[in-house]
């Protein structure tokens, strides 16, 4: 009894990481590139079949190479040191910054449109708005990490809100016999010519609203029985997700035409208008409070994931670093957000995809290199098989149409190259570099007030330690600064 409750906790967890923004900005993005209302409902059944494949492979991986940081850990790991840094790298400048611009603009959408009814929020206030809510949870996070937990907790409520309403909705709709897009003599209708190089885009575009599916992968050292837990969670939330996914999709269709779905730059409050009248109000509310966590939900993790790389010592040491009485990662905080938030959808979905086909490349020559090693879970070596097959279509057909987009990612991506040279694997710098790197540290601790932590559990604070401000068990011991001054 015990056992089932600890695994449907976990598939609870997963299910609701999985479960995010994504759902509420994506299905424009799908549509218009698939071209059919059909073809669309394909590419969401079909994303998250290929989602459960990929967690598949990565449960062989995660209970193969026990350590927390995800697919980081596992290329490191088997292709080496410059393969791992390249993935870090590219969640530093990409990845995540991407990630968290497209919900801050899927957040301003919906409190924007239902102030501009019959069109569009103008840019400029988008992107006021967007900016406003990054740098406010930019600063909760720095300032508290109990402040940043209770935003996560109270605003998780929302997503659950607005989708059980479009989900309930739809199927009223449905039982109204409001399906003229759903029957297969309609459903097909093109509004565009198909194209495969604009439906490997629709995938991009829906492969974001399931994103998460690999977040398990890095708390795997936490996971209590992961032999057990990570297949169950991933049989079981995974679909889940894709039963939702679908049914919010095929809700949206019964009350908006093709359409009037793609001239909606937020399709959840188009369809609570159509359908809810005067408590209309409920769905931009509910879809705002998701986004707002969802916000702060990424920059808590990837505040994480850099102070882990950089403990490694593959990032400046100064993002190991927390602040001197919040224990807050302050540096990890920072990012550069850019604009556009369809084509950023194409940008992430793009360098994610590589490096999902990278790692799960990698449980294939894991298995050639090591194959008496230990395997707690082990798949047939089908299933990497076809999501490689998937992944090099995706990859080859978004780079033919969208060359632009992705070759920017790519050379982004290989920027990292020579800063991995000259930062990591040449050992021997002159001094000098020590010196200037040293001085810019301790002149960023000075400006952020950060040292390096020293994690002491259940232990008083001695006279050159401080308790977190917000009472939480771990006692911080402060140790030096860059240039070993006492704090």
């Amino acid at each position: 009894m015990v056992c089932l409750h600890l695994c449907l906790s976990v598939c609870f967890a997963h299910s609701g990481n999985i479960i995010g923004s994504g759902i509420f900005v994506s299905p424009k993005g799908v549509l218009e590139n698939a071209s059919s209302v059909g073809v669309a409902i394909i590419v969401w059944v079909t994303t998250g079949v290929i989602t459960a494949i990929g967690a598949l492979c990565y449960a062989e991986l995660g209970v193969t190479i026990p350590k927390s940081g995800g697919d980081y850990s596992y290329v490191k790991d088997i292709f080496g040191g410059l393969a791992g840094f390249l993935r870090l790298w590219i969640a530093v400048l990409v990845i995540y910054p991407t990630n968290q611009a497209v919900i801050a603009l899927t957040f301003s959408n919906y409190i924007l449109q239902p102030l501009y009814p019959s069109c569009l929020p103008p840019d400029s206030g988008l992107r006021l708005l967007a900016a406003v809510c990054l740098l406010f949870l930019t600063w909760v996070n720095c300032h508290s990490v109990r402040w940043a937990t209770c935003v996560q907790d109270v605003f998780t409520a929302g997503k659950l809100l607005a989708l059980g309403l479009i989900i309930m909705m739809g199927i009223v709709q449905i039982c109204r016999g409001h399906y003229y897009w759903l029957e297969p003599a309609h459903a097909f209708e093109t509004f565009s010519d198909y194209d495969v190089g604009l439906i490997a885009l629709s995938f991009l575009q829906g492969s974001f609203a399931y994103g998460g599916w690999n977040f398990l992968n890095y708390v795997t050292e936490e996971l209590v029985d992961p032999y057990r837990n990570l297949p169950c969670a991933i049989f079981i939330s995974i679909p889940v997700v894709t039963f939702v996914y679908v049914f919010a999709n095929m809700a949206y269709i019964t009350a908006m035409s093709p359409q009037e779905l793609l001239a909606s730059n937020a399709v959840a409050v188009t369809f609570g208008e159509k359908l809810l009248g005067v408590m209309s109000w409920i769905m931009p509310m509910s879809v705002a409070l998701s986004t707002f966590g969802g916000v702060n939900g990424s920059l808590f993790t990837s505040s994480r994931l850099f102070f882990a790389g950089a403990r490694e010592g593959q990032l400046p040491h100064l993002l190991a670093m927390i602040h001197i009485t919040r224990c807050t990662p302050i540096p990890l905080n920072f990012h550069y957000y850019p604009p556009d938030i369809y084509t950023l959808i194409n940008y992430v979905g793009f360098i994610n995809y590589l490096f999902y086909g990278v790692t799960v490349a990698g449980q294939i020559v894991l298995r050639i290199k090591e194959p008496n090693m230990y395997r707690p879970i082990k798949v047939s070596l089908v299933w990497p098989v076809i999501y490689l097959l998937f992944w090099a279509f995706l990859l080859v057909f978004s780079l033919y149409s969208e060359p632009v987009v992705c070759g920017i990612g790519l050379a982004i991506m290989m920027t990292g190259v020579p800063v991995y040279f000259l930062g990591i694997y040449w050992e021997n710098k002159p001094q000098c570099f020590h010196i200037i790197i040293d001085k810019i540290t301790h002149l960023c601790q000075r400006l952020c007030m950060v040292v390096y932590p020293d994690l002491e559990k259940n232990q008083e604070p001695s006279d050159h330690q401080t308790k977190d401000t917000d009472g939480q068990n771990e006692k911080i011991s402060l140790g030096k600064t860059a240039d070993g001054t006492c704090v």
